[in-house]
């Protein structure tokens, strides 16, 4: 194969699109944080970017916390897992939805996500996990237009559901709950905005 002067410049005049907004400024946005946070020996995660143990309605910051727990990672691993599927699904879903839409759902999972966990537990959380699931399973409607329910939402759910039982046991400081948590919530919003 020829690689001459004139394919360098053909892929240098190719106009690179910003083409799922909201998609690659979460993504963005998360992908910063973590990389601030390698210059604040984990601080910055710690006091703005997760949702504490224990929540105390009197500090406004933790109200803040209730939605920025997911710009938060814990690791390099953990945001890469994350944002892969995000930046695998998300894009279609977006354009599928729009952007305003996608938004107010990944709000919605993360306000009430949130919201049930400070009820529920007294363990902090951390990170986009369950934004993923949201966006999983309500990838499964994205191609699905009649009443019936898809097929594909009935194995995901199973196989998913599966999966987080299965994962309860590990005690991997994974909250299973925001990812099962998620995974309703896409179930849910599919089923509306199909309507």
């Amino acid at each position: 194969m020829n690689f001459s002067l004139r394919h360098i410049f053909y892929f240098i005049k190719m106009k690179i699109r910003y083409n799922s907004p909201t998609i690659l400024t979460f993504s963005l946005l998360c992908a910063l944080i973590s990389f601030l946070n390698q210059f604040t020996e984990g601080s910055l995660i710690q006091q703005y970017f997760t949702l504490p143990g224990r929540f105390n309605s009197g500090d406004p910051v933790n109200y803040w916390r209730m939605f920025s727990y997911t710009l938060g990672h814990a690791n390099w691993d953990h945001l890469v897992g994350n944002l892969s599927l995000i930046l695998l699904v998300g894009p279609a879903l977006e354009e599928k939805y729009g952007g305003k839409k996608i938004l107010l759902m990944m709000l919605a999972t993360a306000l009430i996500t949130s919201g049930v966990h400070v009820f529920l537990f007294d363990s902090g959380l951390l990170g986009a996990s369950g934004i993923v699931f949201m966006f999983i399973l309500l990838s499964s409607f994205s191609n699905h237009n009649s009443d019936g329910i898809p097929v594909t939402l009935i194995l995901i759910f199973v196989i998913f559901l599966l999966k987080e039982i299965m994962n309860t046991v590990n005690s991997d400081q994974i909250s299973q709950f925001a990812h099962i948590m998620g995974g309703l919530l896409g179930i849910l919003f599919g089923f509306r905005l199909r309507r």
